[in-house]
């Protein structure tokens, strides 16, 4: 709980212990290499295209159902969330937390093997997706909980912009792996077909193996840190103990408050860019479902090289003015997209890798500036909120998508309006710019502070 004024005058988590030497924050940053496979992988280019074929039944009611199991589990994530992070505070054991949360998602995304392509089995396979996303979710929290033990306020932007870069080159190279070894050959490694669709079923394992071996690093240099023994807390005084917390930052931190509700917001246009990317480049601009894969691989390259490059540059200048520049750049090109989509692939593909040069800083800024705020002992706790706002909104992009596709249909007359869609994106992300516009930014935010302290 913040109750008390000083809690954010005083020390913050950043102004720890950390020790920043390269090979701890290389290390640190394989967890985002490991556990990215599920989200690169499983939830967004294989899997879940997989679970959504015909052998799965209609088209619009394994869409239906995905799309129901991907809310419910958003759902548990906004509930869940700030409370798993408040205990692992209190508790002391974080590090011990994302261990086992980062086990039981190899288990998780592994068993996906099991989902044979049947109509039978698409419950096992949108249950074993939904309890992923969970996992995934809070795991993200507790480790977003440990950069204060590898950065320090004067290398937080870069340390953020390192480990989410990492994220994405380590995604789309397990993603071409599985490609060239599995799903593209006739017959693959182990005499691996498609029949079955064993060829998907076989990267799932390989996505499980990925992610216990290449987190290993970052459990290697991350410990936990002696906390005094709390008393035990039940769920309903856990959630007392969030709401007075909120209550104080509200007291203490507005501009915390008011940042959580901006990134939400900002956050989830930045989701929606690479959730209705791959569909506008085939329904809009006519790029083959290789080529999409392909543009897919480039893109997460160039977001991972750029996101690494801009965590100096949110060091330099800080993150608000990082977070602003990417959304007005992202705002721009959106429009561009908009208004050229006539102008067929060549369009697409400059301006969707321009696009990707500025998703990942984005997140990656979001996440140092919040870590600049976070007073010791509270960091599970609010990367807890966190997680829980982003969740809280994420409706609005896809909403957002399917309104202005309407919109464009009513006034243009035509068949396919998809590219009226982008409008709805760049809608989200304004509102997410202005928002964040009087937000102010922690003192240590600063280069002259930062390079005095």
């Amino acid at each position: 709980m913040i109750s008390d004024p000083a809690d954010l005058t005083g020390p913050t988590a950043l102004e720890g212990n950390a020790d920043s030497s390269k090979r701890r924050v290389i290390a640190w940053g394989m967890w985002d290499w490991g556990a990215q496979p599920f989200n690169t992988v499983i939830t967004t280019f294989v899997f879940s295209v997989y679970l959504t074929s015909s052998a799965f039944g209609a088209t619009n009611f394994t869409s239906m159902a995905l799309a129901v199991s991907t809310g419910v589990a958003g759902l548990f994530v906004a509930l869940l969330a700030p409370v798993l992070g408040q205990n692992s505070d209190r508790s002391g054991k974080t590090v011990r937390n994302l261990k086992i949360q980062t086990w039981v998602l190899a288990v998780l995304s592994a068993a996906l093997f099991f989902v044979q392509p049947e109509p039978a089995f698409l419950i096992l396979g949108l249950v074993l997706l939904g309890a992923g996303s969970v996992i995934s979710e809070i795991a993200g929290v507790n480790y977003n909980a440990t950069i204060d033990q590898v950065a320090t306020p004067r290398t937080v932007g870069r340390v953020s912009g390192f480990g989410w870069g990492m994220g994405y080159l380590g995604g789309i190279l397990v993603l071409l792996l599985i490609f060239f070894l599995f799903i593209q050959p006739e017959v693959g490694p182990f005499g691996v077909t498609d029949d079955g669709a064993l060829d998907i079923r076989v990267s799932m394992l390989v996505c499980g193996l990925w992610i216990a071996l290449f987190t290993i690093p970052a459990f290697r240099v991350l410990r936990d840190r002696p906390r005094p023994l709390a008393p035990r807390v039940g769920v309903a005084d856990s959630y007392r103990l969030v709401w007075r917390s909120i209550r104080g930052l509200w007291s203490t931190s507005r501009h915390t408050v008011y940042f959580l509700l901006a990134s939400a917001l900002f956050r989830d246009g930045l989701a929606g860019v690479f959730a209705f990317g791959a569909i506008l480049a085939a329904g809009t601009f006519g790029l083959s479902a290789g080529e999409v894969i392909i543009f897919g691989a480039a893109a997460n390259i160039v977001a991972g090289l750029a996101t690494m490059a801009f965590g100096t540059l949110d060091d330099w200048i800080g993150p608000k003015k990082v977070i602003l520049i990417c959304l007005a750049a992202l705002v721009t090109l959106g429009l561009l997209i908009f208004i050229l989509h006539d102008g067929g692939k060549t369009v697409f593909w400059v301006l969707g890798l321009l696009l990707t040069v500025f998703v990942g800083p984005a997140q990656a800024a979001s996440r140092s500036f919040l870590a600049r705020l976070i007073p010791q002992g509270k960091s599970g706790e609010i990367f807890g909120l966190y997680a829980t706002t982003g969740r809280v909104v994420s409706f609005l992009s896809p909403l957002a998508f399917g309104a202005f596709i309407a919109l464009g249909a009513a006034i243009t007359g035509q068949d396919n309006t998809q590219y009226w869609g982008i409008l709805g994106i760049v809608l989200i992300l304004a509102a997410g710019f202005a928002v964040m516009i009087p937000v102010r930014e922690h003192g240590e935010h600063t280069m002259g502070q930062v390079g005095s302290s």
